[in-house]
C-alpha cells in the first residue's frame, strides 16, 4: 500500500495550491483528481487581487501573465435600463486592480506546471476517491479507484477533502453542512459570438468590462465575453428546472436574445436542451471542518453561491492559510485536531462575511426573478452606490481582496525574476 504525508483529494484550485505549497516546504504530497485533465467548461474562471498577488509571491506571476485573459476593472449590473456600478477595484492597494478572467484549466495547468518541479509532490490524474480509511476513530488515509478501475489505498497522516460542493470524502467522513435557503438555480450554456456581429449595443458601457449582468422582466443572468463565444449563466427560480425545460428551446433562446438583445442567429447556437446545464445551487458551510486526520477546505467546508464569483478565490485562500499552519505539523509527523482548528478559526471569519453578503445578494435575486426589481425602485445598498462613488471602492474591495487576505509562505516564497525555487 502507498503512503503519503498529506493526500488531497480533488485537484481543483484549493487541492493544486495546498499541494504545491506544502510540497516546497518539503512535506510528501498526493493529490488525487479524477478526471484526465481540467478541461471543463462552466467553472470559476475569476481570479482576485489577492491571488494575483499570491502568484507574485510565490514566482509565477510573470508565467500567469503571459496567459489569455480579460481585467474586469469594475463590476456593474444593468437593472432594466439603469446601470449600477457593484464594485470599483481601480483604487484598490497594489499592481492589481483587476479581477483575471482567465479560464479555469489554464489557471490549473500553471499551478500543476510548479508543482510538479517540486520532488515532494505528485499529482495522480484519473484517480478517484471512493472512501476513507479509519483507525481508532482516526482518518488514516483514502481508498480510490485508478485509471484501469482497480481499487487502491492511499495510507496518508493527513487527508484534505478539496473535492467541491459534492464533496464525497466529506460525505464519508460523516460531516454534514448546515444549508442556507437560495432562490435559484442556474442554467450554464455557451452561445457563439458572430466575428461580424456586435451582440450587445454600441452604448451599452457594460462591453468594456467583458462581463455583463442583466436584471428585468423577471429575468436574471451574467455573461462572460470568451471572444469566440459569450459563457452564459442564465438564473431561474429554485427547483424549477424540469418545470421549464418543458418549454420548447426557443422559449429560452427567446429570453436570452430579449435579455442581451441577441438575435436569432446568435441564440440559434442553443441546438436543444442538451446544450443547458443544471448547476443546483447549494450553498452552506460545516460547523465542524475537520476530524482527526482530515481537514475540508474551499466548497467541501463551505459551499458557496456562485454569484458575485468569490468561491474559487475564498478556496485558495484557506489553501494558504492551511499550508502555513500545518506544514511543520506534518514535517513533525501527524497533525494534532488543534492543528486543524486553528485553520478553521483563521478562515472561518471571511467565509461568514461573504456568506452573509451573498444573503443579500439573493434577496436582490429574488425580486429580480419574481419581476419585483427594476430600475425605477432600486434596493438601498444600490441607490447609495450609485450616489456616493467611494463605496464602490468599499465593495471593490471586499470582493477582490476580502476580509484576512492570505500572503504565501516564507517557504513558498520565490525572489522576483527567479526562474524557478532551485534556479
Amino acid at each position: 500500500m502507498d503512503r503519503t504525508s498529506c493526500c488531497i483529494a480533488g485537484g481543483g484550485p484549493a487541492g493544486m495550491m495546498l499541494g504545491l505549497l506544502l510540497a516546497r516546504a518539503g512535506v510528501e504530497v498526493t493529490v488525487l483528481e479524477k478526471h484526465g485533465d481540467f478541461l471543463r467548461d462552466f467553472r470559476g474562471d475569476t481570479v482576485h487581487p489577492s491571488t494575483l498577488r499570491l502568484l507574485d509571491e510565490l514566482g509565477l506571476g510573470e508565467a500567469f501573465a503571459r496567459l489569455p485573459f480579460a481585467k474586469l476593472r469594475e463590476m456593474r449590473a444593468q437593472i432594466g435600463d439603469t446601470t449600477v456600478v457593484m464594485g470599483d477595484m481601480r483604487h484598490l492597494p497594489g499592481r492589481h486592480k483587476y479581477l483575471a478572467m482567465v479560464p479555469q484549466w489554464d489557471f490549473l495547468d500553471l499551478l500543476a506546471r510548479a508543482a510538479a518541479e517540486e520532488p515532494h509532490f505528485t499529482l495522480r490524474m484519473h484517480t478517484r476517491v471512493t472512501g476513507l480509511r479509519t483507525a481508532d476513530g482516526r482518518v488514516t488515509g483514502v481508498r480510490f479507484v485508478d485509471e484501469h478501475g482497480a481499487a487502491g489505498e492511499l495510507a496518508a497522516a493527513l487527508t484534505v477533502a478539496c473535492d467541491g460542493r459534492d464533496s464525497v470524502v466529506r460525505a464519508a467522513a460523516g460531516l454534514r453542512q448546515r444549508q442556507f435557503e437560495v432562490p435559484m438555480d442556474v442554467w450554464q450554456v455557451r452561445v457563439d459570438a458572430l466575428p461580424s456581429s456586435q451582440l450587445l449595443p454600441p452604448s451599452d458601457d457594460l462591453k468594456s468590462g467583458r462581463v455583463f449582468a442583466r436584471f428585468g422582466g423577471g429575468q436574471a443572468a451574467v455573461t462572460m465575453d470568451r471572444g469566440t463565444y459569450f459563457q452564459t449563466s442564465y438564473l431561474i427560480g429554485k427547483g424549477r428546472d424540469a418545470e421549464l425545460r418543458r418549454h420548447d428551446i426557443q422559449w429560452l433562446r427567446d429570453r436570452l436574445g430579449a435579455l442581451f438583445d441577441w438575435d436569432d442567429r446568435v441564440t440559434g447556437a442553443i441546438g436543444s436542451w442538451d446544450d443547458v446545464k443544471l448547476l443546483e445551487v447549494t450553498f452552506g458551510r460545516l460547523a465542524r471542518w475537520y476530524r482527526p486526520g482530515l481537514l475540508c477546505l474551499g466548497d467541501a467546508a463551505h459551499t458557496m453561491s456562485p454569484v458575485g464569483g468569490v468561491g474559487v478565490n475564498l478556496a485558495l485562500q484557506d489553501a494558504v492559510a492551511a499550508a502555513r499552519i500545518l506544514a511543520q505539523p506534518l514535517l513533525r509527523g501527524v497533525p494534532g485536531v488543534a492543528d486543524l482548528a486553528r485553520v478553521q478559526k483563521r478562515r472561518q471569519l471571511p467565509v461568514a462575511v461573504v456568506q452573509k453578503t451573498q444573503q443579500a445578494e439573493h434577496t436582490m435575486i429574488r425580486a429580480a426573478l419574481d419581476g419585483t426589481l427594476d430600475g425605477d425602485r432600486l434596493p438601498v445598498p444600490m441607490r447609495l452606490l450609485r450616489r456616493v462613488p467611494p463605496l464602490r471602492t468599499v465593495t471593490g474591495y471586499l470582493g477582490g481582496i476580502g476580509v484576512r487576505p492570505e500572503r504565501a509562505p516564507a517557504f513558498a516564497r520565490v525572489s522576483p525574476g527567479a526562474r524557478s525555487r532551485r534556479g
